[in-house]
């Protein structure tokens, strides 16, 4: 019986960063333009009037005011609203 591990490579310790997604302001609530609204991978919600969509799929405000959420069918829209 071996008194060694066998030298190997190991097959643990990989662990990503956490990326910090969702939601980031709910509706009703004001902003300023720039502001990040959604952190999300893909297109889950689009951007509306007053948003815009980043190359990561971020939306944010474009200009200032009150944040709205919107249903068209299955899509779901993130709006700014003055």
């Amino acid at each position: 019986m071996a008194h060694k591990k066998g030298l190997g490579s190991s097959r643990n310790g990989r662990d990503s960063n956490p990326k910090m997604l969702g939601v980031k302001i709910f509706a009703g609530q004001d902003v300023k333009s720039g502001m990040i609204l959604v952190r999300q991978r893909g297109s889950r919600f689009r951007p509306g009037p007053g948003a815009g969509i980043g190359r990561d799929d971020t939306i944010f405000a474009k200009r200032d005011g009150t944040v709205e959420f919107r249903s068209s069918g299955e899509r779901r829209f993130v709006a700014v609203v003055d």
